[in-house]
């Protein structure tokens, strides 16, 4: 409910603002301004969306090339420890540890879409194991409807996350004609680095005063 009520303010404060500008323009005489603007945004809207389509559609690939030749598998056994450091309540061998491994290299390779479709899946795998929680009684469940520990943590680790290559700001700098594009790369990984630090140190904290 909370999400809805939050997507329909986004909505309103959008809408808003574009009929302000439009309300402006008309009053002050701009209005061909206005259709101008209207007309090369959309261009460059789309022309973006394609740039950005073919970076996502070639490291989509990648992943799925990878998960098929076992490397992810790999990949996710690699990474076990900090998935277990990260979230300690979830059962070995879950299904839901891959999908959390392939959402954590689609990010670090800054491949926001990609992410995505495993981070659903992710969740959708972190509610059904609530739901068993729940039918134990393990007392460790959450009411339903209700995000548990593992989400939030999965979803500001999401949030916030380590990039070493980010894709597709590379390709936002390219479209727009920067002479140096991934010039971004040494400041994008001190900062989501940072990011990252703190929302892990926050989850801990956090978690650990739910259990006190």
């Amino acid at each position: 409910m909370r999400g809805v009520f939050g997507g329909k303010s986004m909505n309103y404060l959008w809408g808003g603002m574009l009929l302000i500008g439009i309300i402006y323009g008309v009053a002050t005489g701009n209005v061909q301004a206005i259709t101008e603007a209207a007309l090369d945004s959309s261009k460059e809207a789309v022309t973006l969306a394609i740039s950005i389509a073919g970076v996502t559609a070639f490291w989509t690939g990648i992943l799925q090339v990878a998960k098929r030749g076992g490397i992810v598998e790999k990949l996710s056994l690699k990474m076990g420890p900090l998935i277990r450091f990260l979230f300690p309540r979830l059962p070995e061998a879950h299904p839901v540890k891959e999908y959390i491994a392939m959402n954590m290299i689609a990010n670090l390779l800054g491949l926001g879409s990609a992410a995505t479709p495993v981070g659903l899946k992710a969740m959708e795998e972190m509610e059904r194991l609530e739901d068993g929680r729940r039918s134990k009684e393990d007392g460790i469940s959450v009411p339903k409807g209700t995000a548990s520990n593992e989400m939030c943590t999965f979803l500001i680790l999401n949030i916030s996350s380590l990039q070493l290559i980010p894709m597709n700001m590379i390709a936002y700098r390219s479209q727009y004609g920067s002479v140096a594009p991934a010039a971004i790369v040494g400041p994008g990984i001190v900062a989501t680095a940072v990011s990252t630090v703190v929302a892990i140190v926050f989850c801990k904290i956090m978690d650990r005063k739910g259990r006190a």
